[in-house]
């Protein structure tokens, strides 16, 4: 049928005041929906949790259309943010403290992974973190994640940074991947991939749990300007996290299979189940996304330490869950 034979059906099987209501209906109702854009860390075995509000429906049913940008870390996507080139974004609250102590306009919004499934991992000859001491470690960029948790084992290890040599590198893959082809000694990376480690030839040196323990992995932020200007959008799009959140962690085969799914993994990949299963064995999700302040205190203390944090910053600004509680009020606490 060519274009001109359909449009001449459709004009004759429909009339025309039926017509105009069929084409004015269908941009309204897309029209609903709010564009949002949110910065999150390159996807992973994690990613059932991470993309379960957008692909199980709960930021459309809040109104919104968002975008998932990724990352290679979290540092990247924070810059993005303060450039004005996301709505939202989420990752260690190592950098906005920095960048807020540079009075950076960013708000800290609730924390949905306050426990880390992380750690460092080392070849099978390092017998543990004190065996870091001169070796070669692969981290992501300053103030993030992997950065800080090497950083804060080194500390507790009492051995200077200086005696370590650092390689920044982009995503947990390749970090973990740095060590297995022996590129680097030790890298920071994903617990995903403790299944994988023993047939690579590597192992989990440190769990981030067990030395860290009050280090905050993801937490969501906004600048100052889009929470006042946007607030009924914020909320919504947290009411949506906090909703899918709650789903994601009833519900471990349809979170498995997003993040199978999501990632491109074959079907026989453990990791995506491994890290579920860690998940609830650490507790390692709060999906009302809370903003624990002892923790963020005892982060600040660290940055200081690790020589990071050069100016203060007011915790009491930086946090701001006045949109949180009304999105709790929404979904029902």
């Amino acid at each position: 049928m060519t274009m001109k034979t359909r449009r001449c059906f459709f004009n004759a099987t429909f009339p025309a005041a039926a017509m105009a209501t069929l084409l004015i209906a269908v941009p309204a109702d897309a029209q609903q929906l709010k564009a949002w854009r949110h910065g999150i860390v390159q996807a992973k075995s994690d990613a059932g949790f991470v993309f379960m509000a957008v692909n199980g429906g709960f930021m459309e049913k809040q109104g919104l259309k968002v975008e998932m940008v990724q990352f290679t870390g979290d540092a990247l996507a924070l810059k993005a943010l303060l450039a004005g080139e996301l709505d939202s974004y989420e990752g260690s609250p190592g950098g906005p403290m920095l960048a807020a102590s540079q009075g950076a306009d960013i708000k800290l919004l609730g924390c949905y992974w306050p426990g880390l499934t992380y750690g460092i991992y080392g070849k099978s000859s390092i017998a543990g973190p004190k065996d870091l001491k001169g070796k070669s470690m692969a981290i992501s960029a300053p103030g993030a994640l992997p950065d800080l948790l090497a950083r804060a084992v080194l500390e507790q290890n009492n051995i200077p940074s200086t005696e370590v040599r650092f390689a920044v590198m982009g995503s947990d893959t390749d970090r973990y991947r740095a060590v297995t082809v022996g590129t680097v000694d030790a890298a920071a990376a994903s617990t995903e991939f403790v299944p994988l480690a023993a047939q690579a030839g590597v192992k989990l040196i440190v769990h981030a749990h067990d030395v860290v323990p009050n280090y905050l992995r993801f937490c969501s932020y906004v600048s100052g300007k889009t929470l006042a200007q946007r607030n009924a959008d914020v909320v919504a799009f947290l009411a949506a996290q906090i909703a899918g959140l709650r789903y994601a962690m009833a519900n471990r085969d349809k979170t498995v299979e997003l993040a199978t799914r999501i990632t491109e993994a074959k079907p026989d990949d453990p990791r995506a189940a491994y890290i579920y299963d860690e998940v609830k064995t650490y507790s390692a999700i709060d999906p009302d996304m809370p903003i624990p302040m002892d923790k963020l205190a005892w982060m600040r203390e660290l940055l200081t330490k690790t020589g990071n944090l050069t100016k203060p910053v007011d915790l009491g600004k930086l946090a701001d869950g006045s949109a949180r509680d009304k999105a709790l009020v929404v979904v029902g606490k």
